[in-house]
């Protein structure tokens, strides 16, 4: 058994900024596509794991309702070949925001799961603790690689774990602003409609192709700390992506009208000189990268529009941070 009998994690969705959409072909949730990415800060998953007997079934539970074990059995035994332990694991995980909604909540909680396993089966921390973590996240979300890190992060196409670009104070000026224009769960998953779009939209393969290109260039961006240069970039990689999977069979459709109102008011924002550059992920949020100069004229024009719209203000977060307990008793 291990030392440790318990371990709280608490961690922070990653927001890619250039996206990725689309897996290489294979069981290993390889990424067809690099992305680079911001951990939001003040959004967070709080999970607390608990060691088990070998041979155990091991169990989750998601804001108390329990997961479905088909669902995690990969990312389980990647985690105990990784960590070389043959412990089981009980893990209760609860969002501080919505989840399944678009705000990228498997990125943080498979990458507590991952910091929490790795902290049962006795790996020191460092670099190495680290990047296996971020390897066995990739297995339940590839986003989730990247979660294991603060700041912005890089996962290259077909990487098996993602790095660290810039720590979460390389840019403090910069702040995303994300309007909740649902709360609801998607229908559609990520996964599911990445495979759709893989094997049956006729712009997948332009896809591929173009996000090289976006994903230099935005390195490039971010290395100058250039916010139109990023903005601009970050906009072609979310509306190409989402093009590639409306195009899909059935297509892949996560935007509502709020979505398009948001999008709408960022443009005609950038039109009066205010730098509010938006992207969205596999649901109906908008997230907004501005400078923090620009915060209050960008929400008091999207709460003019829209009284009713919910946002909240983040930026650049922490690394996830774990916690050891000799102690016993149930998560």
């Amino acid at each position: 058994m291990s030392a440790y009998a318990l371990a709280r994690v608490r961690s922070s969705p990653s927001l890619a900024l250039i996206k990725y959409w689309g897996k290489k072909p294979g069981t290993q949730n390889l990424p067809a596509t690099t992305s680079i990415a911001l951990t939001l800060a003040g959004l967070d998953t709080r999970s607390e794991l608990r060691a088990l007997p070998p041979g155990e079934p091991d169990l989750v539970r998601l804001g108390g309702a329990e997961q479905p074990p088909e669902r995690l059995a990969s990312f389980f035994n990647e985690a105990r070949r990784l960590f070389k332990t043959e412990l089981s694991f009980s893990v209760s995980s609860e969002n501080s925001f919505p989840s399944s909604a678009g705000l990228a909540s498997s990125s943080s909680g498979f990458a507590a799961l991952a910091l929490g396993c790795a902290g049962l089966a006795g790996l020191p921390a460092g670099q190495r603790r680290d990047a296996l973590a971020s390897e066995a996240a990739r297995l339940g979300s590839a986003s989730a690689a990247r979660a294991l890190y603060g700041g912005f992060t890089l996962l290259p196409a077909g990487a098996r774990k993602a790095e660290a670009l810039y720590s979460a104070d390389y840019w403090p000026e910069l702040r995303i602003l994300v309007a909740l224009t649902s709360a609801a769960p998607k229908e559609d998953s990520s996964r599911g409609a990445m495979e759709r779009t893989r094997l049956s939209s006729p712009y997948y393969r332009a896809w591929l192709k173009d996000s090289k290109t976006l994903s230099r260039e935005a390195l490039s961006a971010l290395a100058s700390r250039d916010q139109e240069r990023l903005g601009e970039l970050m906009r072609l990689s979310y509306l190409r992506m989402h093009a590639s999977a409306m195009a899909a069979d059935p297509p892949a459709l996560y935007w509502l009208p709020g979505s398009m109102a948001v999008i709408r008011a960022c443009a005609a924002l950038r039109a009066r000189g205010i730098g509010a550059w938006e992207t969205m992920d596999a649901g109906p949020q908008v997230k907004i990268l501005c400078m923090a100069g620009d915060l209050a004229a960008i929400k008091r024009v999207l709460l003019e529009a829209w009284p009713s719209l919910s946002l909240l203000e983040t930026g650049a977060g922490p690394a996830p941070e774990l916690t050891l307990d000799e102690g016993t008793g149930q998560p």
